[in-house]
């Protein structure tokens, strides 16, 4: 059966998830979460994207992205998992996919659902009991939100 096509807006928004083949961990280590985030920060140099909320769990990742063209989803998508899989795999000499599947993506098209999303996606890690406050987890956009902390990828949300 073919795969649906996926809805191709310019500026547009996406909650984009991607998943560790058969649930596996895809961040082993504080290097491992690092390396995916300096990768993140070239995509967005090289993409001119919009990054309003992320999560980096141990076996999956979420982002809530604004495009400017609608066909760079694709791309951007693409050559964040394909750089961090080559790099992932060559560390610990592994071979063969890291994530599992296409990537899948939810077009967020008013702003009280962007809201609910951003708030879901930093949450995570308190609903996996990994932490007590969203704000603690050092992979997410939560500490940066609140101004804990500056990784440089956040971007303040256009409410309109």
């Amino acid at each position: 059966m073919p795969r649906s096509a996926r809805l191709i807006i310019d500026n547009s928004i996406h909650h984009v998830m991607t998943r560790g083949n058969q649930k596996q961990k895809t961040f082993l280590n504080s290097s491992d979460y690092q390396k995916y985030i300096e990768i993140l920060k070239h995509y967005k140099n090289k993409f001119w994207f919009k990054l309003f909320g992320y999560c980096l769990m141990p076996n999956h990742v979420h982002l809530i992205i604004k495009i400017r063209k609608g066909r760079n989803l694709q791309k951007i998508i693409q050559g964040l998992n394909q750089t961090y899989t080559i790099w992932f795999n060559k560390k610990y000499s592994k071979v063969g996919h890291l994530w599992q599947g296409r990537y899948k993506d939810m077009l967020l098209q008013n702003n009280n659902y962007l809201i609910n999303c951003i708030e879901y996606v930093e949450f995570n890690p308190v609903r996996a009991k990994l932490i007590k406050e969203p704000s603690s987890y050092l992979w997410s956009s939560c500490s940066s939100r609140m101004e804990i902390k500056n990784d440089g990828l956040l971007n303040v949300i256009e409410i309109s």
